[in-house]
């Protein structure tokens, strides 16, 4: 299931984070993409407080992984370089765990992922209007069911 959402500000991007989180579950994987500066990690901000984490949470772009502690776990990687050699930071206990996965340029680790996740692409059209791309099967299909501009 796909779904296409327009956010054209701050406020809106903190309610369709909320609508998501009202439906993460343990081991729950969410893979963003989107040019630098969509708005990836300002998502993953808004996620992290809607699951009580009380950090402030950051791009983990030099440390590929920050971990936050909230209503569920949170990990939050950035594999923009780790394109082609993913395996190689043992990734694997935060994307299989029992958190929620958040996980920035996704397919850059494509191969290492479960066939089900809920895909977010972020496309910017100016300063602050931004097309939102949802896609999610199985699992996370109710989550795009239940989004709404």
């Amino acid at each position: 299931m796909q779904k296409t959402l327009t956010v054209r500000s701050l406020s809106e991007m903190d309610r369709f984070a909320k609508q998501i989180a009202a439906h993460l579950f343990p081991g729950a994987i969410i893979g963003l993409k989107g040019e630098l500066g969509s708005g990836k990690t300002t998502l993953t901000k808004y996620l992290a407080r809607h699951l009580g984490i009380q950090e402030t949470v950051n791009s983990p772009t030099f440390t590929i992984l920050k971990d936050y502690r909230g209503l569920l776990p949170l990990y939050h990687m950035d594999v923009y370089r780790l394109e082609g050699i993913g395996y190689d930071y043992e990734l694997d206990d935060f994307i299989y765990g029992q958190g929620v996965s958040v996980i920035e340029w996704f397919p850059y680790i494509s191969e290492m992922l479960p066939e089900h996740i809920l895909e977010i692409e972020i496309l910017g059209q100016n300063d602050q209007v931004r097309t939102i791309h949802v896609k999610g099967e199985g699992p996370y299909e109710t989550i795009v069911q239940t989004l709404s501009d």
